[in-house]
């Protein structure tokens, strides 16, 4: 554990570090994304409270931190216009702080439980875009073209959408992780937290990746060679995610002018379109999770479980089928009815 120095326990601060750089990483296992996203959110509440309430961070204590405290800070972030979801994110990573330090000190539980019933701000409900047409997904998958970035374009769009992975689930593969001399080719894909499952690849992708590996991964004895990678300067190195959605962006304008319908792609996008598109197939939602690497199948209906506009109007019509004939009762009069309940 790292030295507080002069920090005493009392002030709210005073966890910060250990929470950031212990906590998180080592012993509840999120990514180094997820830390930086709360290294952020704590990095923009302590500038609340040193620029806008004018409170030194050596004066600033837990238990300054009220529910008023916190409803304040919602209001300003809201007022200074950051979109809800990330509001929703600064109060989430506040009370998962607070909920860090209560375990350590118990009579800090009062205050996490105070910070939690700061109420969230209402995120408005959007349906997720996809790309509906398969004849429209067929040709953007196909529009990389045969040259040699062509090939590797091709297998990052494919990749993407073929296993519904995520972009950094991508880029993080080693081509020790693409399993291809098997009867069932997969990738073993590193998700959140660092939890490893299993990608199927389907009978079209495998001969892609096969002939992108034979010209880019020549020396097959480096199993530890990103899988998608770039060259600068000779070094071979990790692809930035921010490239790969601008290759996503890059081939769905490219057709464009063909398809005026289509939406800006990213990746995220294909990831929705292939995760939509298996429950819509009839694929139960428990699957759709697992694939998808979701830890809970509840996230995964609020998210992808979107049916089409085909399947709305099978089930309307339903409705307005004849209804059957009502049964006709067993019973006569009261005093058979009364019989069959065991009365009289």
């Amino acid at each position: 554990m790292r030295k507080q120095g002069i920090l005493t326990e009392k002030l709210f601060f005073s966890m910060t570090w250990d929470y950031l750089n212990v906590y998180l990483p080592t012993q509840h296992s999120d990514s180094p994304k997820t830390v930086k996203s709360y290294e952020d959110a704590l990095t923009v509440f302590r500038r609340y409270i040193t620029d806008v309430k004018k409170i030194p961070m050596e004066k600033f204590q837990f238990e300054d931190l009220t529910y008023d405290f916190v409803l304040d800070y919602r209001i300003y972030l809201v007022e200074k216009d950051y979109k809800p979801a990330t509001v929703n994110h600064r109060l989430t990573v506040i009370s998962a702080y607070m909920k860090y330090a209560a375990t350590r000190r118990i009579d800090l539980y009062q205050i996490y439980l105070n910070v939690s019933d700061v109420p969230y701000v209402t995120v408005p409900s959007r349906v997720g875009e996809i790309i509906e047409s398969p004849v429209i997904i067929k040709e953007y998958l196909a529009s990389p073209g045969s040259s040699m970035k062509g090939i590797r374009d091709q297998v990052i769009l494919v990749v993407l959408y073929d296993t519904a992975i995520r972009a950094d689930e991508l880029i993080g593969l080693d081509i020790s992780d693409v399993i291809l001399n098997t009867d069932e080719p997969h990738l073993l894909v590193k998700g959140k937290g660092d939890k490893e499952r299993f990608a199927a690849l389907s009978e079209k992708a495998v001969p892609l990746i096969k002939r992108y590996i034979s010209i880019y991964h020549k020396d097959l004895r480096k199993r530890s060679a990103p899988f998608i990678y770039t060259v600068i300067k000779g070094e071979m190195g990790r692809m930035s995610e921010r490239n790969v959605e601008r290759i996503v962006k890059k081939y769905a304008d490219k057709i464009r002018e063909k398809y005026p319908e289509i939406p800006n792609v990213y990746p995220h996008m294909l990831r929705r379109t292939r995760a939509t598109g298996w429950y819509r197939d009839g694929v139960p939602i428990e699957t759709i999770a697992v694939i998808l690497g979701h830890a809970d199948a509840k996230t995964t209906r609020k998210s992808y479980a979107s049916p089409s506009v085909e399947m709305l109007r099978e089930q309307m019509e339903k409705g307005t089928e004849s209804e059957p004939e009502p049964e006709k009762p067993l019973w006569k009069n009261d005093e058979e009815l009364a019989h069959i309940c065991g009365i009289r």
